[in-house]
């Protein structure tokens, strides 16, 4: 006899689930438009820069700025700053509103699988662009420094350093994404464990390579990439073995059962063949 459906009695109208995007498109959009104006008033657009710009400012010779090459530089590359702040900080809001409208279509062991996901997912995209702020720009900026000879004053364009320092906060957070990846591939039946396991040395290589391809040309930023890339790759391992046996569908655990059944029903008749030992 087949369980009862979840989901039976949960279907709505289609405009009702254009309304209901709608709303959660607000919220979201309400939250971003809060966490800007909260950040233009404090800490402000200019604290925000300079925030963002300390690393390579502590590595400049004795008295070189950032310098701004466009009129509108000065004014528009902060505002940039604050509305990426912005939505950094309203994501959990954001993603909370993409979850409360695709809930309600899922079912209990698909929600089990989604909201950990999503969490960790976010969790690990701020760990990598944290990672790369706090650790990889003030190695990165003093080796490039020590390079440069005495005869040359760096003073980097605000604009190009904006550049830069979103392809880096990109390629780290994407990069702390490697367990997500592993997981979400074998719980899916894309690829098994042993694949992965496999596939370790060759993923070793690649990662080099990616780092080499995304980062500046030396080797402090690379390897700061390819090694926390390797590391994550073994954690995903690990977290796809967990998170598979923690989130079967109902069905898989009936069919498991049921193959350990006939399994033993296969084993039975073969014991009772055996002859009796005599006394």
């Amino acid at each position: 006899m087949s369980a009862p459906d979840e989901l039976a009695g949960s279907e709505q109208p289609f405009v009702q689930h254009l309304m209901e995007l709608r709303d959660r498109l607000v919220r979201a959009l309400i939250a971003l438009a809060v966490a800007a104006v909260a950040l233009g008033i404090y800490p402000g657009p200019a604290q925000l820069y300079d925030f963002l710009a300390a690393p390579l400012v502590a590595h400049l010779p004795k008295g070189a700025t950032l310098i701004a090459t466009s009129v509108i530089s000065p004014f528009m590359v902060p505002i940039k700053i604050t509305l990426m702040t912005a939505f950094l900080i309203a994501l959990p809001v954001i993603l909370y509103q993409l979850w409360a409208f695709v809930a309600p279509g899922l079912y209990n062991h698909e929600k089990k699988l989604v909201v950990p996901l999503v969490v960790s997912s976010t969790l690990l995209f701020f760990v990598g662009v944290a990672f790369c702020y706090f650790f990889v720009f003030g190695q990165v900026f003093a080796f490039i420094q020590s390079f440069a000879p005495k005869s040359i004053t760096a003073a980097p364009d605000i604009e190009a350093y904006l550049s830069f320092v979103l392809t880096m906060f990109l390629a780290f957070g994407l990069a702390f994404e490697v367990p997500i990846v592993v997981v979400v591939l074998a719980r899916m039946g894309i690829v098994s464990i042993e694949k992965f396991k496999a596939f370790r040395g060759y993923f070793i290589v690649l990662a080099f390579i990616i780092a080499a391809v995304v980062t500046p040309p030396d080797v402090v930023s690379q390897l700061a990439l390819a090694i926390p890339m390797c590391v994550l790759y073994e954690v995903g391992l690990w977290a796809a073995q967990l998170f598979i046996r923690h989130t079967k569908a109902p069905e898989e655990n009936v069919e498991t059962d049921e193959a350990k059944d006939a399994a033993t029903d296969v084993a039975a008749p073969a014991d009772s063949a055996k002859p009796a030992d005599s006394s």
